[in-house]
């Protein structure tokens, strides 16, 4: 899909409600590096994209990958993976992320295996009064193992040859299936992970990279079409651009220094190991950036002097902030707002300091000097971002002229937002996992919605707007 046209498709319902009142896992990259090979090995480009299934409650599965590996007939195996990156299967929720690429043997490639090491379990703790918190249980694999092995057999092998296009293999972690629960719906921490693992080429859907955030190494030289970035685990990519590249805040690649931290969507090049961004943002100009859900708004109405943050991405690593804490960010009225995707005059005017949700999914940059302390984060931009929402559709909400529908959130997000949320749908959302279009939303189906969540600033009704819509079994 060519998110750059999504949100001028808006229905005219939402265009009117905007003009009147108002797309993997989710993992942290690891390092880089390509697969020792002899002089005479022919070799080809593969990379490994992540995803998840949303699982109610969970709030990160945080893992390490000790190895991801490929196997042909004749029992050669190479690695797809650099290193051992500590992975969140729960970070980006329905969003694809470049897990890592480099050069392997050439080869036909029928059986993948996924080595897990060491894992905990993050789920929301919401007391009777006051800020949610987040507790965390350590992972426990079948026959109280250290270490589980997925191994499957691809329907379709991963074909790598000689100075093709990239190929690639598409992970996605399924949480629903691998956590388990007691009869109560409680986490024990037993978890057999499932995986649904596929091979993929460039073009296909399963090779689009909806987000990748990195710190860019230097400054481009005037001119140029391309930089390279390094994301939090050492890994460097270098990053394409040209002129339907669009660029958010009004901003260029002439704005770009050693200091600027970027998110960037787009796809992987056919005839290289670079990606060709269709979406840059600058997220952070000085150094610094941390994202994830906004849990608790203070005050909750008005405009907002502080709000936390579960931390869900984080650069550099030695701030004060960790990885799944909750972090409060104070706002001194000075700071940038925008929304990733969405050039339109009236940004500002849906997203400010007024306009912040618990349940929105956002990334904050600034100094790192300002994020010495977790409970006193200062930033200079925050930026809205898409993110998948779970849950169940309103019965009878259905409404296929307009677009729309009505779904209640469940799991942590919905502890975040109890209300019930209108849901828009333009010509260019994708619908997946069987679904293809409106006609197939049906009141109390099971559902995820990966969108911007919105607060209507007239009414202060919640509102989503669908990138992605998936139906959930």
């Amino acid at each position: 899909m060519d998110s750059r046209t999504f949100f001028r498709s808006l229905p005219a319902a939402l265009v009117a409600l905007t003009a009147a009142a108002l797309l993997v896992a989710g993992c942290n990259s690891g390092g880089t590096g390509t697969v020792p090979v002899t002089p005479a090995t022919v070799t080809g480009p593969s990379f490994v994209v992540g995803t998840d299934a949303p699982m109610a409650s969970v709030v990160s599965f945080e893992v390490q990958i000790e190895s991801i590996t490929a196997t042909d007939a004749n029992g050669n195996t190479v690695s797809l993976l650099s290193g051992t990156p500590t992975v969140d299967f729960a970070r980006f929720n329905g969003l694809q992320t470049l897990l890592d690429m480099n050069d392997v043997a050439a080869g036909r490639y029928s059986t993948v295996s996924i080595t897990l090491g060491s894992a905990t379990i993050g789920y929301l703790n919401v007391p009777a009064s006051g800020a949610p918190m987040i507790a965390t249980e350590a992972a426990t694999y079948p026959s109280s193992a250290s270490t589980y092995t997925y191994t499957t057999t691809l329907t379709n092998p991963i074909v790598v040859a000689n100075a093709s296009a990239p190929v690639g293999l598409y992970v996605d972690f399924d949480l629903r299936k691998s956590i388990g629960v007691d009869a109560n719906g409680n986490i024990t921490g037993a978890v057999t992970p499932t995986f649904n693992v596929k091979g993929v080429g460039t073009g296909d859907s399963g090779g689009y990279i909806d987000t990748i955030e990195a710190g860019v190494v230097s400054a481009p030289a005037a001119g140029a079409q391309s930089f390279v970035v390094q994301g939090p685990h050492g890994e460097q990519f270098t990053i394409d651009v040209n002129g339907q590249t669009e660029w958010e805040n009004g901003e260029s690649i002439s704005d770009l220094t050693a200091s600027s931290i970027v998110q960037v969507s787009g796809t992987l090049d056919k005839a290289d190991q670079t990606l060709d961004a269709d979406d840059v943002a600058i997220i952070s100009q000085d150094g610094f950036y941390a994202g994830g859900l906004i849990t608790y708004v203070q005050p909750a109405t008005g405009t907002a002097n502080s709000f936390d943050l579960y931390v869900r991405g984080l650069l550099p690593a030695d701030t004060g902030l960790t990885l799944g804490q909750i972090a409060q960010v104070d706002l001194s009225g000075n700071e940038k707002y925008f929304i990733y995707w969405f050039h339109n005059p009236l940004t500002e005017f849906l997203f400010n300091q007024s306009q912040l949700l618990p349940g929105q999914h956002v990334t904050v940059g600034g100094p790192a000097s300002g994020a010495a302390n977790a409970q006193d984060v200062s930033v200079k931009r925050i930026v809205l971002r898409h993110w998948g929402y779970n849950g169940t559709v309103v019965a009878s909400s259905p409404n296929t002229s307009n677009g729309t529908f009505q779904m209640h959130i469940d799991g942590f997000a919905g502890v975040l937002v109890p209300q019930t949320v209108t849901v828009y749908t333009a010509s260019p959302t994708v619908f997946r996992n069987g679904w293809s279009g409106m006609a197939d939303v049906n009141g109390g189906g099971k559902v995820r919605v990966v969108g911007l969540l919105l607060k209507d600033p007239t009414s202060g009704n919640t509102v989503l707007l669908a990138h992605y819509v998936d139906a959930l079994d």
